[in-house]
């Protein structure tokens, strides 16, 4: 609101460097009008992210688009049959129905072996519009980063109700080393379309979340799709070499930590 002795609002300023509700001003003790409606907006985008249907069919084309060197999309399911069960049952989306076990599940003669270096699991987790939207573009950046450097990928998967954990069954069954599980995160009343990406080395059923290194906010009013791609790209490398993920892997690439305000100076720095 104006100052009423004609001084300038500090808090308007600082609205240009963040999408959480600050200085909104107030009519009386109340909000006003226009930024209640906008919270109501906000809150129904994210409900609706949760619970919208990923159309997986439509994915696998864009992905396989994307990355044709991996082949046909594995389409994959969990084992929560539909999305109530997966919202009240946690523990079924990180595993894989029956049917989707046996399509993921490599020749067994080559059971002592990992073939693949990477797999690429996206799954739809707490917001589908995120994958949706994001998933093709930021592995389409990430193929042209990794262009000519010896990488075998693994046949790209799609996984509806899926969790960060059902990466792990993926990628045992698909024989790779490393699994990148690309996931629509949790909506936010700012960010109903924010998709993280968790790196896990030597995926194995029953792993827990100090092995995977994870990578937020990927979108383009975040970390943008450049920014994410450099980081995994130095995760990956690193991971290989080492022969490791989680807490004994740090990301020391000197990616950009923050967007920047005025195309120089970085805000957060």
């Amino acid at each position: 609101m104006p100052d009423p002795l004609g001084k300038p609002d500090p808090w308007q300023g600082l609205r240009q460097f963040t999408a959480a509700r600050i200085a909104l001003g107030h009519t009386g003790v109340s909000q006003p009008t226009a930024a209640q409606l906008d919270f109501q907006l906000a809150h129904a985008r994210a409900r609706d992210a949760v619970h919208l249907a990923l159309d997986a069919e439509a994915l696998a084309r864009e992905l396989q688009a994307a990355w044709p060197e991996a082949g046909p999309c594995l389409a994959l399911h969990s084992a929560a049959e539909n999305r109530h069960v997966y919202l009240q049952r946690p523990d079924l989306g990180r595993r894989l129905d029956a049917a989707s076990r046996a399509l993921a599940r490599r020749d067994p003669s080559i059971a002592d072996t990992r073939p693949f270096d990477v797999a690429f699991v996206v799954a739809d987790g707490l917001s589908s519009l995120a994958v949706a939207q994001h998933a093709a573009p930021f592995l389409a950046l990430l193929r042209e980063r990794v262009q000519g450097e010896p990488w075998s990928v693994a046949p790209l998967s799609v996984v509806r109700q899926g969790r960060v954990a059902v990466g792990d069954e993926v990628g045992e069954l698909l024989g790779a080393e490393l699994v990148v599980v690309l996931i629509g995160e949790r909506p936010g009343l700012s960010s109903p379309d924010s998709m993280g990406l968790y790196i896990t080395w030597m995926p194995a059923v029953g792993l827990t979340d100090e092995r995977r290194n994870c990578i937020s906010n990927v979108r383009p009013a975040g970390q943008t799709y450049g920014e994410a791609a450099a980081r995994l790209h130095y995760l990956l490398a690193e991971a290989r070499r080492r022969q490791l993920t989680g807490v004994g892997l740090k990301d020391e690439s000197g990616a950009p930590a923050a967007l920047a305000v005025d195309g120089s100076r970085k805000f957060l720095l």
